[in-house]
């Protein structure tokens, strides 16, 4: 049994990983307006991962049986003032989600519930990637090549 404040908190972060869905697609379109197609498209990957996640937690919840309601998703911005800028806010946001499932984690441990402690690891991992290729992406920006010429790396990456 899932125990109330675990559900609760993962309710809410099917609301988190949607908002991300929405945020990274806003940034695809900055992107996309930018001429930039290829990290345009790394971008819409990013955003349907974040999807993906919310379906995953909202799996998890009909698997055990939780009834709940849809967290409501707010407005996503388009524009950014630098591709770096569009990129630490994606860092930032991946930072914010590994506060998020640690304090999830944190829940479930202290409430004894090993069923959601386990589903939540995959997530844990799962966040180290995603900062790590947010930290990649902004020293590709930070090398100084050109975001034309870093579309080949891009490309290559995968």
């Amino acid at each position: 049994m899932i125990n109330d404040r675990v559900r609760d908190l993962l309710v809410e972060q099917v609301g988190h990983e949607l908002s991300a869905h929405q945020a990274y697609f806003g940034i695809s379109l900055y992107f996309e307006g930018q001429s930039l197609k290829k990290w345009a498209r790394l971008f819409h990957g990013q955003s349907v991962e974040e999807a993906q996640h919310a379906s995953k937690i909202i799996a998890f919840l009909l698997d055990n049986e939780v009834t709940f309601d849809l967290p409501a998703v707010g407005v996503a911005t388009t524009q950014y003032g630098s591709a770096r800028a569009a990129v630490e806010t994606a860092l930032a946001s991946e930072m914010r989600v590994t506060g998020q499932f640690d304090a999830l984690a944190a829940a479930a441990q202290a409430a004894g519930d090993h069923r959601s402690l386990q589903f939540l690891q995959w997530f844990i991992e799962e966040q180290v990637e995603e900062e790590r290729t947010m930290r990649e992406l902004l020293d590709l920006i930070d090398s100084g090549i050109n975001l034309f010429a870093a579309e080949q790396v891009l490309e290559a990456q995968e």
